[in-house]
């Protein structure tokens, strides 16, 4: 029998940067045939298709096509029997042609209902979770986008072990550490050496003994270091302790919702931007992603936000052929199309 296809799932906050360091690992795989599971929250596959768009090329240079899979039918972790275990043993069936298997899941998901699946004797005798790495935004903690401020909680926690009011969000982040093989510190360039320190002592406190913190930027890092832990994580998940472990389900706040903006319209990048900074402020959006259609760019414009943070790259050329589209998607908390899409569309050229 064919040895079992080690698994890496790949965790973290929204925007994070889990699509980025994938897509790092697709670039630089060594020869590796990686196919990837994306768990998409929203209907537009915006991360999905990114991941399509890198160049991947085989050990003797010629491109290839990255073996891309999307589950876009809600939280990965509320759908392992439904989405999760019939993608699973499709692709098991191809174990031959697969060196290792990556899970990008959303922001929203709980790590643990996830590996659980591991367990199950459909899934056991062909693939074992090798390592957790949880994906941390350096900036947007040491802002306090995810937790209040540091010293606070480190004196509060310490105080009171039994603290038990923390939101949910704030939960599943603590969850997605504790389940950590390894954490991924981004957009630490975004921070000065003190605030990255104060970050880094702060997550220490909240990981198991022996988990290491590594800074990274741009997700460029060796698959070296992601890849083989060979933790059999599935055998041993009482040391990686959750908010959740004494429920038989878990709900997520069910005010979460998505949006998605679709237009045949061109936009001017700065305006696009002013606008889109001002709806974060008039509204509860944790994570704005999608493509740009700016005019006169022969590229496509792929746009990242997290809080008020927007970024923006030229992924790609627009394909011949190919409708040149506005795609957006809004995650946050009751977000209603009427409030947002009249002024996203202000911002076309």
């Amino acid at each position: 029998m064919a040895a079992k296809i080690p698994v890496t799932v790949i965790t973290g906050f929204l925007g994070s940067g889990k699509t980025t360091l994938i897509r790092s690992q697709l670039q630089n795989n060594q020869g590796r045939r990686i196919a990837v599971l994306v768990n998409e929250f929203g209907e537009i596959g915006i991360d999905g298709d990114i991941l399509r768009s890198c160049r991947v090329c085989d050990e003797d240079g010629k491109e290839i096509t990255p073996n891309i899979v999307e589950l876009t039918n809600g939280c990965l972790c509320c759908t392992v029997q439904e989405e999760f275990l019939p993608t699973m043993q499709e692709l098991l069936k191809r174990r031959d042609q697969i060196d290792c298997i990556l899970i990008e899941t959303s922001g929203l998901a709980l790590p643990k209902p996830l590996i659980q699946a591991f367990r199950w004797q459909e899934i056991r005798n062909g693939a074992t979770v090798d390592g957790v790495i949880t994906v941390v935004d350096c900036e947007a903690v040491a802002n306090g986008r995810l937790v209040c401020d540091l010293d606070a909680i480190n004196a509060q926690r310490q105080d009171d072990p039994n603290l038990d009011h923390e939101t949910p969000i704030e939960e599943l982040f603590e969850d997605q550490l504790a389940c950590a093989d390894l954490v991924l510190l981004t957009k630490t360039d975004l921070v000065d050496s003190e605030a990255q320190a104060k970050v880094e002592t702060w997550l220490k406190s909240e990981l198991r003994s022996g988990v290491k913190i590594l800074a990274c930027k741009d997700g460029e890092v060796s698959s070296d270091v992601i890849l083989g832990f060979n933790s059999a994580v599935e055998d041993n998940l009482d040391a990686r302790p959750s908010h959740h472990d004494t429920e038989e389900e878990h709900d997520h706040d069910d005010d979460i919702n998505s949006v998605e903006i679709i237009s045949n319209q061109h936009f001017e990048p700065s305006k696009l931007m002013g606008v889109l900074k001002q709806l974060v402020t008039e509204h509860e959006i944790y994570r704005i992603k999608g493509f740009v259609n700016v005019q006169n760019k022969p590229m496509r414009m792929v746009l990242q936000g997290v809080g008020d943070r927007l970024e923006s790259i030229y992924d790609r050329p627009w394909k011949s052929g190919e409708i040149r589209q506005t795609r957006l998607v809004f995650i946050g908390k009751n977000l209603e199309r009427s409030q947002i899409e009249p002024k996203v569309l202000l911002g076309n050229s």
